[in-house]
């Protein structure tokens, strides 16, 4: 069942039971594209736009006590996710957004003169006039990307990694006894401590965090306040610093109002900086995978200096073949990332969506960098509970490899001089024998020396 609505273009069929009005189901009718809803943090972080937004606006006489308290009711809704379904505004709309700040205008508007009828009130909220009063989709939808996607890495990102990081450091403590072979070119180098590698890897991610904290806090410049092209026409004075205000007093985050308006309605520079830092991220955790991934190949025939939690049966042909999963997860990840990244690059660009005073890709770089933030929040929890935390060390196998080693020839170098090492290498190599056995037979030096440089965990201090 429909009924029929009125907007500026004329008539439109809206459901019956749809909260959304005439715009929005044109936008529905438009675009049949991907069946991708915009992300929920993306639609809570508008209802947190519309409700602060009220809220100055009724503090500034703007807007009557009665419509103000009824829209922020109804934006509360918006925020714990009780409307969902009245959002179904596809990501690949019009490129400013504007179909998705219609649908959040008239969905508040909607349910906000259901409230005041509940309450005997012949009053009615109007999308356009009171819910996004003050207010442009060129300014709101880039704010609201900014605000989802801060509290999302604050809220969810930055904690999960930072669990992650301290498992790691765990590890590398539990590991610090374990003297393995290092590598380089993936051919035989100098001995390293397994607890050591693993402190390289919390160090991949010590560097990622830093330029995820420094992107999150440019995410908090806000460009509302600009509305149509940056000039803040029809925009009350107060409404930007206002909505800043409430959102550090809900998140405690330091959002403030743009600084050039004109650059932030078109320009998207620090959405491509928070991209870009996920990618960073992105790409340490699939360094780190691949590495784990790689020391714990075997069981058998492998590296095999790392034992990986069994988590499932790896073939269906194969009997007992258990396959690294978490860390093909985890890499297939940092690959949709990089991917997401370069879509939102792309939107970025001049020409193609940053023209003149507004960037016209905004849905689909939303949807990419809460993708993003998602993805990597919720792989980084799993590869900390089923990857690192059950890692175990075969330390038998890594002294093995270590005193096999013609690399340990390079500690004698300084003492026998550089053509007399690689000497002792190549008969090492064509004998089959170790570097510590050639050394001996042919008496290079003193054994009590030549045991004492020989000794791999002074090599690796």
């Amino acid at each position: 069942m429909a009924r029929i609505l009125t907007d500026s273009m004329g008539e439109m069929s809206v459901p019956d039971d749809a909260l959304y009005g005439p715009q929005t189901a044109r936008a529905v009718s438009n675009f049949p594209i991907s069946g991708w809803p915009m992300p929920r943090a993306f639609i809570a972080a508008l209802g947190e736009l519309k409700l602060a937004a009220a809220q100055s606006n009724l503090a500034a006489g703007e807007l009557d006590e009665v419509r103000a308290l009824a829209v922020t009711a109804a934006a509360n809704e918006v925020i714990d996710g009780s409307l969902d379904a009245h959002f179904p505004v596809d990501v690949f709309q019009t490129g400013s957004g504007t179909s998705s700040n219609m649908n959040a205008n008239e969905v508040i508007a909607s349910r906000a003169t259901q409230r005041l009828a509940e309450a005997g009130s012949e009053l009615t909220v109007h999308p356009n006039d009171h819910v996004n009063l003050g207010q442009s989709s060129n300014d709101v939808i880039p704010s609201a990307i900014h605000l989802a996607a801060a509290v999302s890495m604050h809220d969810q990102l930055v904690p999960t990694l930072r669990s992650l990081m301290a498992r790691l450091t765990t590890k590398a403590r539990e590991f610090d006894d374990v003297v393995k072979i290092g590598r380089t070119h993936l051919m035989d180098a100098v001995p390293m401590t397994l607890g050591q590698e693993f402190d390289g890897f919390e160090g991949v991610l010590q560097a990622a965090m830093v330029e995820l904290r420094a992107a999150m806090m440019g995410l908090c410049e806000l460009p509302l306040g600009g509305t149509a092209i940056g000039t803040g026409l029809n925009a009350p004075e107060t409404l930007a610093s206002d909505v800043c205000m409430a959102l550090y007093e809900t998140h405690r985050l330091p959002f403030c109002e743009a600084e050039n308006h004109m650059a932030a309605n078109s320009h998207r520079g620090r959405v491509l900086s928070a991209s870009g830092a996920l990618r960073r991220l992105a790409l340490g955790l699939g360094k780190i995978a691949s590495d784990i991934r790689l020391l714990g190949s075997g069981p058998r025939c492998g590296f095999g200096e790392l034992r990986l939690p069994a988590l499932q049966p790896g073939s269906s042909i194969m009997p007992g073949k258990i396959n690294p999963v978490i860390c093909e997860s985890v890499i297939q990840v940092a690959c949709q990332v990089v991917g997401c990244d370069a879509a939102i690059a792309a939107g970025a660009t001049g020409g193609v969506g940053s023209i003149l005073q507004l960037n016209v890709a905004l849905p689909m770089m939303a949807s990419n960098l809460l993708t993003s933030i998602r993805l990597l929040t919720n792989v980084m929890a799993v590869m900390e509970e089923k990857l690192i935390a059950g890692l175990e060390a075969n330390a038998d196998r890594c002294a093995d490899a270590v005193e096999q080693s013609l690399a340990m020839v390079t500690v004698l170098a300084p003492v026998i001089g550089y053509d007399a090492a690689a000497t002792l290498a190549k008969e090492a190599m064509a004998s089959g024998k170790t570097i510590r056995e050639i050394a001996t037979e042919k008496v290079i030096l003193p054994k009590e020396q030549l045991d004492t440089l020989l000794d791999p965990r002074s090599q690796t201090q």
